[in-house]
């Protein structure tokens, strides 16, 4: 079968390689992949996995065969497969714990762009009571930004939306953010969480902005910079303010599962700017490189 496997050759960061079939243990599923959800992350630091393995951890397809030991979705389910080894391929031995039944009325693409950005988001939110909260989202434009946005203004919070460019701004009033910026100097407001994927000079910013007893969670470092904080500025009187890493990598099924809930209930959308065939992933990495993008990237498999 075909797969995407990890090439750390100047034409990576993927190539198209013929390789075997999966063999599920008794506790996986197969399923045929239909649509690949791509992510910056895995795509940049493509230097963590090994040359040849097949590379991806997000999905969308059909159960062909059940587990054998009786645990999981049976043959002919529609699922989405999140924070998986090895998804994109045409084939894919998984784990339940890796998989959300896709209910009636959502499409498989939008179920394939949920995975690591979709769960991401809802993890750490959920971790305090969002409702009249202040709650800042960075590199809100992105595939985490997106879901994060609507998730939060869901739960109460009163969201602001941090984006690179204006251009970058589209969509996001809609989804639920009460703000819109391209610079925090452009607000006062103190904020109850922050949700950042960005990194870099921009961490430092927004703790600047922190609310007494607020949380920094770090989820990404898109912009590959170095965070510096000036003399002082981790010193403070009041309720004490963090910064939380991120790193979850528990499975996902229970929340994929909720997620699907919120889109079947059309109380969440998913943010899908590039949708083509994964005959195309070259362009669509470029794509996403280049800040191209606003959300997620989705590519049908032939």
């Amino acid at each position: 079968m075909r797969a995407l496997v990890v090439d750390h050759s100047d034409a990576g960061p993927v190539r198209f390689a013929d390789v075997d079939e999966p063999v599920p243990s008794t506790g996986e599923a197969l399923v045929e992949i239909r649509h690949i959800g791509l992510n910056f992350g895995e795509l940049n630091y493509v230097r963590q996995w090994p040359a040849g393995a097949v590379h991806g951890h997000d999905a969308a397809g059909v159960v062909v065969r059940a587990a054998s030991d009786g645990s999981g979705p049976p043959v002919g389910t529609r699922v989405a497969v999140g924070m998986a080894p090895h998804a994109w391929a045409e084939r894919v031995a998984v784990s339940p714990a890796s998989l959300g039944t896709v209910p009636e009325g959502v499409d498989l693409a939008d179920a394939a762009a949920l995975g690591i950005a979709g769960v991401t988001a809802f993890r750490v939110l959920r971790k305090r009571s969002l409702l009249a909260r202040n709650v800042l989202v960075t590199g809100a434009s992105g595939g985490v930004g997106h879901f994060a946005v609507q998730l939060a203004a869901m739960a109460g919070a009163r969201v602001t939306a941090l984006v690179g460019s204006p251009e970058r701004a589209a969509g996001l009033r809609e989804l639920g953010a009460d703000k819109v910026l391209t610079d925090l100097d452009e607000t006062g407001d103190r904020f109850d969480l922050v949700l950042d994927t960005v990194g870099g000079s921009l961490v430092a910013q927004a703790w600047s902005s922190l609310a007494e007893g607020g949380t920094i969670h770090l989820v990404g470092y898109s912009s590959g910079q170095e965070t510096t904080f000036p003399s002082g500025a981790l010193f403070g009187f009041g309720e004490p303010r963090s910064i939380a890493t991120y790193g979850d990598m528990t499975p996902t099924s229970g929340e994929l599962t909720d997620l699907l809930g919120f889109m079947a209930a059309g109380r969440l959308s998913a943010p899908i700017g590039l949708r083509g065939d994964w005959q195309d992933v070259g362009n669509a990495v470029q794509a996403l490189f280049a800040r191209k993008v606003r959300g997620k990237v989705v590519l049908d498999v032939a």
